[in-house]
């Protein structure tokens, strides 16, 4: 069971992946951390170093594996473990930045692996 129903092309899943990836976290810093939305963007690209744990995955890419629920920092335990951070920091602070990056990151792997199921 699908969560939406889109006709998306194999070309335009690499664009929307790292488009989410890249591009909406400038968005998100520059709506709710305008003050400081630069610093903010660099902190939610920095959490894309968790995608370093595909590393330890062997073959270390996979078209045909999903992310999230397979990868250690891509578990549903880290991603509670995100939420609970994220939920409990100070408004504004670094670590609720960087919790909200991964999140966000999350979400959007997880976005790629529906995406890859309609192709």
């Amino acid at each position: 069971m699908y969560l939406w129903r889109m006709d998306i092309s194999a070309t335009m899943q690499p664009l929307i992946h790292y488009g989410l990836h890249f591009l909406a976290p400038a968005g998100i810093a520059y709506l709710f951390y305008r003050q400081r939305w630069k610093f903010a963007w660099l902190i939610l690209l920095s959490t894309m170093l968790v995608d370093l744990d595909h590393l330890l995955a062997d073959p270390i890419f996979d078209p045909n594996r999903c992310s999230v629920g397979f990868h250690l920092l891509h578990s549903y335990v880290a991603i509670g473990i995100y939420t609970v951070l994220f939920l409990f920091s100070k408004r504004g602070s670094v670590l609720q930045l960087i919790t909200l990056g991964l999140l966000f990151h999350m979400l959007t792997d997880f976005i790629d692996c529906q995406l890859g199921k309609w192709l």
